[in-house]
């Protein structure tokens, strides 16, 4: 007897037209052939203790750079607001990664689609806002060297504007998978990495990053070029010398910050990418974790960066550090009585107190 020929084609386009709200993380990840542990191993203990570790630090790094912009009144510009706000994003990311670690693993099997949606969209918003933060530099910058100012004109209320907006965006853009971009009515456009996200979200998210990380680095190549050709008539000017060698340090230290920036960040985009565009032949399940990893000490090199080329920041930190030594030695020293010396005082209190009852 003749077997009857499936049509595959016919058995994907009714899959595609099912909707699958009510199956569990599992049934996705089991759908593009990712694979849950369900046993924890040494590999995962220690990835988890590692992660957790570099998320702390992260926490503390980026909080010690927001405190120095607020307590320092040279950092109260327009540029340092929005270095403080990328902090801010760093800090996030961090919360971000931890939410991860404290997720992964034998974990992921227990979360609801609820959590697993909000795991994914702080990763996606931390990454947003800090993107966004980095193109609002980047016209800060041009809008100012090319008139070699060390500050723009901005009120304080547009740059409170800005980094609202810079925010929202960043919301409204991770929650758009878990609203509508998603892959549970159309099954066989699963991402392999993500496996919830639609493999078209993933190829829009990617290129949109990409895109403006190109023309991040094409506004810092017209700043460079202009201050290169303007440079012999700046040096011409030695009052002003001071004042634009200020102007282009800052320059290089915020360059130094985007460049750290693209490169900590591209190779996940481009795994992301890949993934879109070839779903599960891509096997980017093979390094998508070191790429986040990677992606995520991104997070802890912009402190590194701030204490390495500006002199004043690094001023602030150690300020603020030893401000923190200081009240550290200073309870110590205020501490009541030792332990051992109020101990020793108990019996004889409680004698003269036992006398004293007696005598009433």
């Amino acid at each position: 007897m003749l077997e009857p020929k499936v049509n595959v084609m016919a058995v994907e386009g009714s899959e595609s037209n099912i909707c699958y709200h009510n199956e569990s993380i599992t049934f996705f990840y089991a759908k593009v052939n990712k694979t849950i542990n369900e046993n924890w191993t040494v590999r995962d203990i220690t990835v988890i203790a590692l992660g957790l570790t570099v998320c702390v630090i992260v926490l503390l790094a980026n909080l010690l750079v927001m405190v120095a912009i607020f307590k320092n009144q040279r950092f109260h510009f327009p540029i340092y607001y929005l270095l403080g706000n990328m902090a801010a994003a760093d800090l996030f990311a961090g919360i971000a990664y931890a939410n991860l670690m404290l997720n992964t693993g034998p974990w992921t099997a227990e979360l609801s689609k609820k959590q697993w949606y909000i795991r994914g969209a702080l990763i996606d918003i931390s990454l947003t806002a800090s993107v966004a933060n980095l193109l609002a530099v980047a016209v800060e910058r041009h809008q100012t060297i090319l008139t070699m100012q060390l500050h723009s004109n901005m009120t304080r209320r547009r740059v409170l504007l800005l980094i609202v907006c810079i925010w929202a965006a960043a919301i409204l853009m991770g929650l758009v998978p878990s609203l509508f971009w998603n892959c549970e009515c159309d099954i066989i456009n699963c991402s392999s990495v993500a496996p919830l996200y639609h493999r078209r979200f993933l190829i829009f998210w990617a290129v949109l990053n990409l895109l403006t990380f190109l023309i991040m680095v094409v506004i810092y190549t017209h700043i460079f070029i202009h201050v290169k050709r303007h440079w012999g008539y700046i040096s011409q000017h030695s009052s002003e010398m001071r004042h634009n060698q200020t102007v282009v340090n800052l320059m290089k230290t915020i360059s130094m910050v985007l460049g750290a920036f693209v490169i900590c960040w591209t190779p996940g985009l481009m795994v992301l990418l890949v993934d879109g565009v070839m779903g599960r032949k891509s096997e980017a399940n093979r390094i998508e974790k070191y790429c986040l990893a990677i992606a995520e000490c991104n997070s802890l090199v912009n402190p590194i960066i701030y204490s390495l080329r500006d002199d004043e920041m690094r001023r602030t930190f150690k300020s603020i550090l030893c401000c923190l030594c200081r009240r550290t030695a200073d309870q110590r020293e205020n501490s009541p009585i030792d332990i051992k010396a109020s101990l020793q005082e108990f019996p004889l209190n409680w004698e003269q107190k036992f006398q004293q009852d007696q005598a009433l």
